[in-house]
């Protein structure tokens, strides 16, 4: 069954920051991730054995940077030369006032590339860049845990949430760790080059990765950025009644609205189609539940609303490109 949904956007440019103090095994990380994938995109277009798409470190500066075990950081160009589609700031060690104070140029860049809209990923103590600039305010962000106190003090206008390992708001993703930036790497990933490339990153790098908590879906929060609250009431409806058996004209009449009305102004705000919407919401709940539990694809079906098996395994191939089984075979959790 040919997919409905638009075809992946071209990745060309991943940038990663990288700054005095950066750890270095945590920006390797990023690099290595992305430059997995962009051989398997290369190798998807033709190319062979040259890279689909470029990641680059990106320095501040003409300064040279240092990480936090005081070795050098190779650099490949400076952020300003660079029009990626990704950023991704790996964390730090040290004082960020002082950090800030020597990188003023951070800040505005981070602040013209989210209007452009580049994506912003950051994990842990990156995740103050984000914050710092701006771009968390109202909006829902984690970090480390360490940090969570200091954060809060520092930033009141983000609303951290200290239960969630990855957040995603209006083009900006953070991750609370290591193992949840991998993650956060994937999820990327595959919006970019592909569930097929994506699985197969995750297949390589996190195989073997154990979690002290469950990866899941990221969520809708980018498309809860609207100022419509009776489609956000709706939303919220739907994350608590998603499995359920209802028609779009009684939730629409339950609030307030025509369906007419409803439809349209669903649309406007989030940019989906209602049923749409609630097809991403059952499918990627059904991820987690693959990837975590043993229950059987027809469980699995009925859990998220879907009383016919073999309806949820075309649609669940429509939104991703594979089929339950291939889904749980290559994300499955160790031990399972």
């Amino acid at each position: 069954m040919q997919s409905n949904l638009p075809p992946p956007p071209t990745l060309t440019q991943v940038a990663i920051l990288a700054t005095d103090g950066t750890i270095g095994a945590t920006l390797m990380q990023a690099k290595d991730f992305f430059y997995m994938a962009s051989l398997r995109d290369g190798r998807r277009r033709g190319l062979g054995l040259v890279p689909g798409f470029r990641t680059s470190i990106a320095a501040p500066d003409e300064r040279p940077v240092t990480s936090f075990s005081q070795d050098p950081v190779p650099s490949d160009a400076r952020i300003g030369e660079l029009q990626p589609q990704i950023i991704l700031i790996p964390p730090f060690w040290g004082d960020f006032d002082q950090l800030r104070g020597r990188y003023p140029g951070i800040v505005p860049w981070l602040q013209a590339e989210h209007a452009r809209g580049t994506l912003i990923g950051a994990s842990a103590s990156g995740v103050y860049w984000l914050a710092e600039a701006g771009l968390l305010d109202g909006q829902e962000a984690t970090t480390y845990w360490r940090f969570y106190d200091e954060f809060t003090r520092r930033f009141p206008r983000v609303s951290l949430n200290r239960e969630r390992h990855i957040t995603e708001s209006a083009g900006v993703l953070c991750a609370s760790g290591v193992t949840s930036a991998g993650d956060l790497y994937i999820h990327l990933i595959e919006r970019f080059c592909g569930v097929a490339i994506a699985q197969g990153v995750a297949r390589d790098a996190l195989y073997e990765v154990h979690r002290n908590y469950t990866p899941g879906a990221l969520g809708f929060g980018g498309q809860k950025m609207h100022r419509d609250l009776a489609i956000l009431q709706v939303q919220q409806w739907l994350e608590e009644h998603y499995a359920e058996k209802f028609r779009f004209e009684d939730v629409a009449s339950q609030h307030g609205m025509s369906i007419r009305n409803f439809m349209r102004r669903f649309q406007n705000a989030t940019g989906d189609k209602p049923l749409h919407y609630l097809q991403r919401l059952r499918i990627e709940t059904a991820r987690n539940l693959l990837g975590t539990t043993r229950r059987s694809i027809k469980s699995v079906s009925y859990d998220v609303g879907y009383d016919d098996a073999s309806f949820f395994a075309r649609l669940f191939r429509q939104h991703t490109g594979v089929s339950p089984n291939e889904y749980r075979r290559q994300f499955r959790q160790p031990g399972l």
